[in-house]
């Protein structure tokens, strides 16, 4: 019988992985001296025998790590030869994270030598050289700290108290010293704001700054994620005093000084539930062949003037944030919802491009004027599409040539190479307590496509119209796909008999939308479209302008809606000359920000959406669905319903048929006897288990695949 080894006990307390930490502090404290196991443990003040042996592994693990150098059997030294680098934490693993270098190389960073740092921090990085090749890392400083407060529960003893993040992907619970806690704080969603980030210390040091309500409240977990991505759900009275101050009327003397627009036949189309309209269409017959198409944009830039207090917190929200149930407005509502929305009936101020063109959808010219105009009529969508479809109804003539010319623009935009993504919007039904009832799937509609249409060809002809003008402008630029992926993909789709190749300058627009269009209706369909988008790069603002790659445009910006996205206001004051030289320098530093705040937003807008998913599967456990796998991972897959577009997770393990296997490669599961296969865009039956209020989450029991 062979006798088990016993397990040493290490009475220090301390992991392997805390002890490599505090080693390189103690050598780092005398950079030229030299320590063996034993006297190591001394300065440690670690007396038994098991956590000195700990001690002894941890040394030799950071020789190989390329930390230490042992330069005599037993005796070790700090390595003297490292590098000091900058960079920006991009993401985190189970394991640690990874950091981003000026050279684009990206390298590991295990999480206790991490300095609490997340993404997008800003971080001093020492490469280290390994023993045998390439180098370890240890982040040795924070430089700029993205986060710095935190949404979540207390979880309380009777010894500690410590805040569990709503937010999974973050690696560390944040300690409350217990005469910091008050009775309130427990069972509710809390703020709690890090006010020390001691490395010395396991977990950073907090404070409760605010309750935000119980947990599981409607309202508390809408203002949670809200709090979680840094935006606030109201304005200060100040800045609601500054708004309300502005006079409604106009005065003689800026309509004197603004092309008149009041007589032309003018109207909005715009979803049923909206409050702030940014854009107007006017159209005016000049001849049989020509027509002028106006597009106007609210003018807020003659309310919101450079570095006033409503101009300064424009900046730091950057745009406005749409949640399922409320949104939470970049201006205040006077402003957003009332002097600069396009209603009917009144005249409004507007920065206007007036476009003449020809029943080919030919621009012969334009102009780009400040405008006063008035709106003769709020059209929602569905009205919109009502008078197209019954071709009967206010401006049913001019409704049919915008639509006409629309279509023309549209045809000759997808084959300069527009992408043509479709991607359907889901759209909760909410009760009076604002519990969702009902999902509906809305797709684009011939009106959709028509405002859609004369929105870019306006941001399309301003970039295009002021590149040349000014010393620095605002770009929306898109860069092409990661070539990699495509890769991928060509040899997915080749799989299913498409041909998908690069040429000398990548993949071509024309050959994705080419694969789109064979695709369209097969039970590929998913697949690609899934795998086609996760290769595309993010849109971004840049003062750098390298063209859409995503709309086929050289040019492009955004100048249709500055009610709601601070770039377009800036555009605005540049299209209006207003800045100083001086001004330009800071323009890549704005867009940088705007296009952080535009990503906060997007992800606060998707943690909203799947805590309406999740409550309304509440009421429907038990039920059965039809879908196709949407992601897979390591440990499950998601599956998105084709009812309501509505998406759940499979936990692989929950699967009992059979042993399976992550293909990461392939986006699949093979199980290990069976060789049955789960993969990206299947079809599968499902039923929803159980929910997950708190992660936000549903989960679905697989029936059939």
């Amino acid at each position: 019988m062979v006798k088990k080894k016993k397990k040493r006990k290490n009475k220090s307390g301390f992991s392997k992985q805390r002890l490599s930490s505090l080693l390189l502090e103690v050598f780092r404290a005398s950079p030229k001296k030299r320590l063996n196991y034993k006297q190591a443990s001394k300065i440690l003040k670690i007396k038994d025998f098991s956590s000195k042996i700990l001690v002894f592994e941890a040394l030799n693990e950071m020789v190989n790590s390329g930390l230490l150098f042992e330069e005599s059997r037993g005796s070790f030294c700090l390595v003297e030869k490292t590098e000091l680098f900058i960079g920006v934490v991009k993401n985190t693993s189970k394991k640690g994270l990874f950091v981003g270098l000026d050279s684009e190389e990206e390298v590991f960073v295990p999480f206790e030598l991490s300095c609490f740092a997340l993404p997008g921090d800003s971080v001093e990085i020492m490469l280290y050289p390994k023993r045998k090749r390439g180098f370890s890392a240890e982040i040795t400083s924070v430089l700029k700290r993205v986060k710095n407060s935190f949404v979540g529960v207390l979880d309380c003893t009777s010894k500690n108290c410590f805040l569990v993040p709503d937010n999974k992907k973050i690696p560390f619970d944040i300690f409350i010293p217990h005469k910091k806690v008050k009775p309130s704080h427990l069972n509710k969603k809390v703020l709690v704001c890090v006010d020390s980030w001691n490395n010395d210390f396991k977990n950073p040091f907090g404070y409760v700054e605010k309750v935000i309500g119980p947990v599981e409240d409607h309202d508390a977990e809408i203002n949670s994620v809200l709090y979680e991505f840094g935006f606030s759900s109201s304005f200060s009275k100040n800045l609601i005093d500054s708004a309300n101050k502005f006079n409604s009327k106009i005065s003689k003397k800026e309509t004197s000084l603004r092309l008149d627009y009041r007589g032309v036949p003018t109207f909005t189309i715009d979803p049923a539930d909206a409050k702030d309209f940014d854009d107007a269409l006017s159209v005016k017959p000049l001849s049989k062949e020509r027509w002028e198409i106006g597009v106007h944009i609210a003018d807020v830039s003659h309310y919101v003037k450079k570095d006033s207090d409503l101009d300064k917190e424009a900046f730091l929200r950057g745009t406005s944030v749409y949640l399922v149930d409320r949104v939470i407005p970049m201006l205040p509502e006077r402003l957003s919802n009332d002097l600069c929305s396009l209603k009917p009936s009144v005249d409004r101020l507007a920065f206007s491009v007036l476009f003449v063109l020809n029943k080919q959808a030919e621009v012969l010219s334009y102009e780009i004027k400040k405008t006063i105009i008035h709106s003769d009529k709020r059209f929602t969508y569905e009205s919109a599409e009502k008078v197209l479809k019954s071709k009967s109804g206010s401006f049913v003539k001019e409704l049919l040539f915008l639509n006409s010319t629309a279509k023309i623009l549209r045809k000759k935009r997808m084959a300069a190479g527009s992408i043509n993504f479709e991607n359907p919007e889901i759209k909760f039904i909410l009760d009076k307590e604002n519990n969702p009832v009902d999902v509906i799937v809305k797709r684009s509609s011939e009106t959709n496509h028509l405002i859609e249409e004369f929105m870019l060809l306006a941001n399309k002809t301003i970039a295009k119209h002021i590149k040349k003008q000014l010393p620095s402008f605002v770009f929306r630029v898109h860069d092409k796909p990661d070539d990699q992926k495509l890769h991928a993909l060509s040899s997915i789709a080749k799989g299913f008999g498409h041909s998908f190749i690069s040429n000398k300058d990548g993949f071509s627009s024309s050959s994705l939308n080419s694969l789109l269009k064979k695709t369209k209706g097969k039970k590929e369909q998913s697949l690609v479209e899934t795998l086609l988008l996760r290769s595309m790069s993010k849109a971004k603002y840049t003062t750098k302008n390298i063209g859409h790659y995503g709309l086929g445009f050289p040019f492009y910006t955004h100048f249709t809606s500055p009610i709601r996205r601070y770039p377009d206001l800036i555009v605005h004051r540049l299209l209006s000359g207003s800045f100083d030289e001086n001004y330009y320098a800071l323009l890549e530093d704005i867009c940088k920000h705007c296009s952080e705040k535009e990503a906060l937003a997007t992800s606060a807008e998707r943690d909203s959406i799947k805590y309406m998913q999740t409550k309304y599967f509440e009421g429907l456990v038990g039920k059965k669905f039809s879908g196709v796998v949407s992601g897979v991972k390591s440990w499950g897959i998601y599956v998105e319903l084709d009812d309501n577009k509505c998406e759940g997770l499979i936990q692989i393990n929950s699967i009992k048929d059979d042993h399976y296997v992550f293909d990461e490669k392939n986006h699949r599961f093979i199980g290990y006897q069976k060789k049955k296969k789960i993969q990206l865009g299947d079809p599968v039956n499902i039923k929803v288990k159980e929910i997950n209020l708190e992660r936000k989450q549903t989960y679905f029991s697989i029936i059939n695949f």
